[in-house]
């Protein structure tokens, strides 16, 4: 395994990480423990997952088992859309600790730059009679950061982060933070490999985590059954020429080489599987090395924006918040992670 090292606390993050967006109860909980088993220590929730406690019970039966400690792990998980406003900070924090069986996690990050009012019954988003959400207009990302501040001084946050804001949001909050963004986590993949943005990131000492580094595959069928998603709309990074040759040539499958080519660049991945054969082949990434003209391959497949996959309109009207992080035209065939 190796660490990109978070640089206000100093903490160790594996740059390899399970992630677990649309993983169910039932079948994570066997998953989780089954990666710990494999050598993951890194694990990736967030609370709109619904997987929380599963997760915490695996983690948990982990260490009863003697298998390792609490402090051997890394545990990130997100403050949702429906609790984005400082006066919920806390309310939230405290159930998903509950959740994890935890008394802290290892990365806390504001999941999403906007808002929406929450069903205080079933902790949901309230959705309008004409289909779409009820954005909070009043979402303010500072008062929200500071009180995560005081969460972190309290002990139950080890690290700060950010998830899907753009460079002009991250900037806000860095200039009136405390404590700065130690992570941003964003789609990235080789379709979509957010250069500008990257090296925002590392002018500001911000760790980039990758979710869909492998151009989520997985949510290929969710998304084309459920919404009726053009299929055409996730791109077969497994599948591409470029890629395959690399993985032959390398005696490694296409997803070794993806992941390999984000890690080699600093970039730490979360790559989701519930596969016990593809657990153990994401992470067995790091024993060999691309070599210059492999990667330029590689960078050469980036589509810039038009490999963007997830842009949120699957939440009806969400482009109308003040704080919707992408502008750009023709999104109508994009989804949400």
């Amino acid at each position: 395994m190796k660490y990109a090292t978070l640089s206000q606390t100093g903490d160790l993050m594996p740059t390899l990480g399970l992630g677990t967006w649309q993983a169910p109860p039932d079948v994570i909980e066997s998953t989780v423990y089954k990666a710990l088993d494999l050598g993951y220590r890194h694990i990736d929730t967030a609370f709109n997952y619904n997987n929380e406690e599963a997760i915490g019970n695996a983690i948990k039966q982990w260490i009863t088992d003697g298998k390792g400690t609490r402090r051997d792990l890394f545990i990130t998980t997100k403050l949702p859309h429906v609790g984005n406003r400082a006066s919920d900070v806390k309310k939230f924090l405290n159930l998903q600790l509950s959740r994890l069986q935890m008394d802290y996690v290892d990365l806390y990050l504001i999941h999403v730059p906007f808002g929406f009012h929450c069903n205080l019954d079933t902790l949901t988003p309230v959705v309008k009679e004409n289909g779409e959400y009820e954005l909070d207009m009043d979402t303010n990302h500072v008062s929200t950061w500071r009180v995560m501040e005081q969460c972190q001084k309290e002990g139950r946050i080890r690290n700060l982060g950010l998830s899907n804001f753009n460079e002009a949001q991250i900037s806000k909050i860095i200039k009136n933070a405390t404590l700065k963004p130690q992570v941003l986590q964003v789609e990235l993949h080789a379709y979509f490999q957010q250069l500008e943005l990257r090296k925002f990131c590392a002018e500001n000492n911000i760790v980039v985590t990758a979710y869909a580094p492998l151009g989520s595959p997985g949510a290929k069928d969710h998304f084309v059954n459920k919404y009726n998603y053009n299929p055409d709309t996730f791109p077969d990074l497994l599948g591409h020429t470029e890629v395959m040759e690399i993985a032959e040539k390398r005696n490694k499958t296409p997803a070794q080489v993806l992941l390999n080519f984000l890690v080699t660049q600093k970039v730490v991945v979360i790559p989701k599987s519930t596969s016990e054969k593809r657990l153990k082949e994401n992470s067995d990434i790091y024993d060999f090395e691309l070599t210059p003209a492999e990667l330029n391959r590689l960078k050469k497949l980036d589509k810039g924006e038009d490999g963007r996959i997830f842009n949120f309109l699957f939440w009806k009207g969400v482009e109308k918040h003040p704080e919707y992080p992408f502008n750009f035209p023709d999104t109508s065939e994009k989804t949400a992670e």
